[in-house]
């Protein structure tokens, strides 16, 4: 997927993007309502990665600052259809680099149980074993320095 755009989301349309891919990603596909999908930390302060496939939104996360030097890392969302092709790590890593540029050192994500291994690849670690509940998800909590 090398003809895919990756966009640090500055502008209203480049938000919409994402949000396009998370209702697609998440309301539709594992029936999360939108108000539960989009929340408080959607809004001022946070920032999104957005990926475009021939201008149409495939992928996005979003970050949000929780500490001086610490950032929350979410909304990790690939369209079905887009998944395998390393689209996810690509969006990640964007995020990565725009946080280090930020000045943040730590980012936390709450990772769904199935993505754990994802993240392990990424050189997140676990914060501990504990299992939490993150809306319909099971999710465990894991950190990186940058």
């Amino acid at each position: 997927m090398n003809d895919c755009e990756i966009l640090r989301a500055q502008e209203e349309w480049q938000r919409a993007g994402a949000y396009s891919v998370r209702i697609q990603g998440m309301n539709r596909q594992h029936h999360i309502s939108l108000r539960e999908e989009f929340d408080a930390h959607d809004g001022e302060g946070t920032r999104y990665i957005v990926v475009l496939d021939q201008g149409y939104p495939i992928a996005t996360c979003r970050f949000y600052e929780i500490e001086p030097d610490a950032v929350t890392l979410g909304r990790v969302v690939v369209l079905p259809e887009y998944r395998g092709r390393e689209i996810g790590r690509r969006t990640v890593t964007e995020a990565e680099k725009w946080i280090g540029e930020l000045g943040y050192r730590k980012i936390l994500i709450d990772s769904r149980t199935v993505a754990v291994g994802f993240y392990e690849k990424l050189g997140y670690a676990r914060d501990n074993d504990e299992v939490v509940k993150s809306g319909v998800f099971d999710c465990v909590r894991m950190r990186k320095i940058i």
